[in-house]
């Protein structure tokens, strides 16, 4: 894929992402089927996360835990969804996190035959840069052992090198790298300085401050799953820490209290007040397109009912094709092939 210069390739509108917070697993089953009593309390990871980012940016983001930094990078590389807004990507990415992906009870091997088939490689593309990746993740023997076997800076050696094999066009790694030996640690900024020289586009999660300063050139701020701050990485880094510093230097009540505080805010968060707080602040010029980002599921309700009749008659007719099929073919046969 050939990268142009200042081409737009991550932006994210008004993200959003709700989880439901159930006390029982049952209690999520029978949500599932609109059949539980106990209503599960809403916690809100993002609220209102808007940003552009273009090839050959790389991205720090920072926050203190919970801020909601791996819940933006899954939904950035496609392993998550929002529940509301517009999140844009063109181009392939390639998430790394601490064995995010692996399979415990594979070997390293077929670990790495697993992870790059999901990403649409063929059997040859895999086995052509299998070797490669081997010798970069500098695992030895221990690449036929299952993974269960592994350390932490294992498994992050492997996720780390499946991952920039594959040739992704935005990379995005989720504290990854915070384990291991430092020499590794090297290696794998340098070949990040690699495809930054190529013009890709790269997050980078990390606590250290120190190291987003070393590799990034803008920053994101999430505090309580809020954006705070989106700029370049000395100023937004500088903030952060300030506020760090200030939360540091209150008495422990206070800090309690502020996290207290902080946590109903987000259980707590209304969307519509936040829809009309969107109208009111920015210059909408597509109201409509603005309700479909903050209200998906009222657009399907909203789709005409001859759409709606022509989706039933075509899943009817599959199911009829499908039922057919399998009572014209004995079960043997179908099982096996």
């Amino acid at each position: 894929m050939i990268l142009l210069e200042n081409e737009l390739k991550v932006s994210a509108s008004y993200i959003t992402k709700k989880f439901e917070m159930h006390k029982k697993k049952s209690d999520k089953t029978k949500a599932t089927f609109k059949k539980s009593k106990n209503k599960a309390k809403d916690f809100w990871a993002l609220r209102g996360v808007s940003f552009d980012v273009y090839s050959g940016d790389t991205v720090g983001i920072v926050g203190t835990n919970g801020s909601g930094k791996s819940t933006l990078s899954n939904i950035i590389s496609g392993t998550s969804t929002a529940t509301t807004g517009d999140i844009f990507v063109k181009g392939k990415t390639s998430i790394i996190a601490i064995g995010s992906g692996l399979k415990k009870e594979l070997t390293g091997r077929e670990n790495i035959k697993l992870k790059c088939l999901l990403s649409g490689m063929t059997s040859k593309e895999i086995d052509a840069i299998t070797d490669d990746i081997i010798a970069f993740a500098e695992l030895d023997d221990f690449i036929d052992q299952p993974l269960k076997n592994y350390s932490s800076g294992m498994k992050s050696r492997l996720g780390f090198s499946i991952s920039v094999h594959q040739e992704p066009d935005i990379l995005i790694i989720d504290e990854a790298l915070s384990v291991g030996d430092a020499t590794f640690y090297q290696k794998c900024i340098d070949k990040m300085f690699e495809f930054k020289e190529q013009g890709k586009t790269i997050f980078f999660v990390n606590h250290s401050s120190t190291k987003i300063r070393e590799f990034c050139d803008k920053a994101i701020w999430l505090h309580d799953g809020e954006m705070k701050a989106f700029g370049l990485v000395d100023e937004v880094v500088d903030a952060y820490k300030e506020h760090v510093a200030w939360y540091k230097s209150l008495p422990r009540t206070e800090q309690r209290a502020y996290k207290k505080a902080n946590k109903e805010e987000r259980r707590n968060f209304d969307l519509d007040n936040y829809y009309q707080e969107t109208l009111r602040n920015d210059l909408v010029t597509d109201r409509e397109k603005l309700e479909e980002m903050f209200y998906p599921t009222k657009t399907i309700d909203k789709m005409k009912f001859s759409v709606k009749m022509l989706a039933s008659c075509i899943l009817i007719v599959l199911l009829l094709l499908g039922l057919n099929y399998v009572a014209t073919r004995p079960l043997i046969e179908i099982i096996f092939g």
